[in-house]
């Protein structure tokens, strides 16, 4: 999932820059991925971490660590054993895309002034501080609006699911 600036904040006072594109990391993708494929077999035997992985071809080592880090999280129940294997510990409609990439990345920031320390040698002087926090409010919003049973290789109007630009409000 790509979000592109002018999705997120179309009209940028003079002065501020992004790069083009915010990515999330290669392990947060891979969460997302297989996320989705447990919820579209849902009801079914557990999967295991090879299973998924095979799938999409993701290395299957860093798979498992990745799916033991979601059911640390909460986000998937791993049951062991012949028959183990991994399913989501809640409907697809009540995880969101932010609560997998934070169990797997931790805080979402786009800069380091938006932390809780956010302390920078620019910051007595800094006049982009506040317009930068309400950005990151508006991507971790979009992030807890998209579940995970939006995530559909659908039309977005079949779908019914809105657009990030449609998604984002920026007060």
């Amino acid at each position: 999932m790509r979000l592109k600036q002018s999705d997120l904040y179309p009209t940028l006072p003079v002065g501020i820059q992004f790069c083009s594109v915010l990515k999330l990391t290669k392990k947060a993708d891979y969460a997302l991925m297989a996320m989705k494929h447990l919820a579209e077999h849902p009801g079914q035997s557990s999967r295991s971490a090879k299973d998924v992985a095979d799938a999409y071809g993701i290395p299957p080592e860093a798979l498992a660590k990745i799916l033991q880090r979601l059911a640390k999280a909460g986000l998937l129940r791993s049951q062991h054993g012949i028959n183990g294997g991994y399913t989501l510990a809640r409907p697809a409609q009540t995880i969101s895309a932010f609560e997998v990439i934070q169990a797997i990345d931790g805080p979402l920031f786009i800069t380091s002034c938006v932390t809780v320390r956010g302390e920078c040698e620019q910051t007595d002087r800094c006049n982009i501080r506040e317009p930068l926090r309400k950005v990151n409010e508006s991507i971790e919003a979009v992030l807890k609006r998209i579940k995970i049973s939006h995530m559909r290789e659908e039309p977005e109007e079949a779908a019914g699911a809105a657009s990030p630009a449609q998604l984002v409000t920026i007060t």
